[in-house]
């Protein structure tokens, strides 16, 4: 399924509702915290473990501009290795942006959802969401129910 700039949102839109959509799954933590789904990596504000030290700490407005410039930064990774990314419904680019915060940019750009995106077959990528819902190599429930609303905004848009 091809979709044209019509379909697209603006780019500050975009970010803005992929940061409301990622920050409830997220929640915000204004200390530093070793993150055990992610290996004990220090983690703060809404999931951010860029730069991050244990014990640092920050206000809710220093974690939600943090959010708006990891969300800005995950969209323009996703977009290197998803040119299209711009031309696909908004509800679309929020979910993918969602899942490449949450899964990291170098896992994105190597998946199989980005191979079918590429390809045009939005539904079959966003039909991988699910997939995502393992850390430490177990199923992570938290995981499953973020991949299913991450779908469901996805296939709300292409069917």
């Amino acid at each position: 399924m091809r979709f044209g700039k019509a379909a697209a949102g603006g780019t500050a839109g975009v970010v803005l509702a992929a940061a409301a959509f990622i920050a409830p799954w997220e929640g915000m933590k204004l200390t530093a915290y070793p993150d055990r789904l992610a290996g004990n990596i220090p983690t703060v504000c809404f999931g951010e473990t860029r730069g991050v030290a244990l014990g640092d700490s920050y206000t809710e407005d220093e974690c939600r501009v943090m959010l708006a410039r990891a969300v800005t930064d995950f969209r323009g990774s996703l977009k290197r290795c998803l040119p299209s990314l711009d031309r696909l419904p908004p509800s679309v680019q929020v979910s993918f942006i969602s899942w490449t915060y949450n899964v990291g940019a170098g896992a994105a750009c190597r998946s199989t959802l980005v191979r079918f995106a590429n390809a045009g077959n939005i539904e079959a990528a966003c039909n991988q969401l699910p997939r995502w819902n393992r850390a430490g190599g177990s199923i992570i429930r938290g995981l499953s129910n973020r991949r299913g609303a991450e779908r469901d905004l996805c296939l709300g848009a292409v069917r």
